[in-house]
Order: structure tokens, then C-alpha cells, then sequence
């Protein structure tokens, strides 16, 4: 984990077969600012197809803090 205790550093360490990589947006950065602009009126793109990456981003990372602890209750 480097030292690190994000989702991105835990979930590798913990639950390997669970990743971002294949995502569109991959961060939680990301994720945030452009559901930023798209509230605020400011987003240029696919509103829909933006709307379901973000989604899916989402899902990805709830589902990752669940699978992570139900690894921390085994220990």
C-alpha cells in the first residue's frame, strides 16, 4: 500500500481482482470535477454517456470499500 490508505492503494493490496483500470474515469479526482461542471452548468461533452461513466465509477468504488471490509473483518 506505500504507505498509502486510499481506495487506489488498499484495493490492489486486499482485493487484487478488482480494479479501475478498465474504467473511463479512474480517479477520484476526475470523477469529482467533472461532476462539478456538469452541476455548474460548465460540462461540454455527452451529458448521458459522462453521466454513466460516473456511475460506474461509483458503483465500482462502493462496491470496492465493501469487498475491502469484508477482508479487514477476516483478519
Amino acid at each position: 500500500m506505500k504507505g498509502s490508505y486510499s481506495i487506489k492503494s488498499v484495493l490492489p493490496a486486499l482485493v487484487p481482482e478488482l480494479s479501475y483500470n478498465d474504467l473511463p474515469i479512474k480517479e477520484g479526482g476526475t470523477a469529482s470535477n467533472t461532476f462539478l461542471s456538469m452541476v455548474n452548468g460548465t460540462f461540454e461533452g455527452d451529458v448521458e454517456e459522462t453521466r454513466r461513466q460516473l456511475l460506474e465509477y461509483c458503483e465500482l468504488d462502493t462496491y470496492a470499500m465493501v469487498k475491502i471490509l469484508e477482508k479487514l473483518l477476516q483478519v
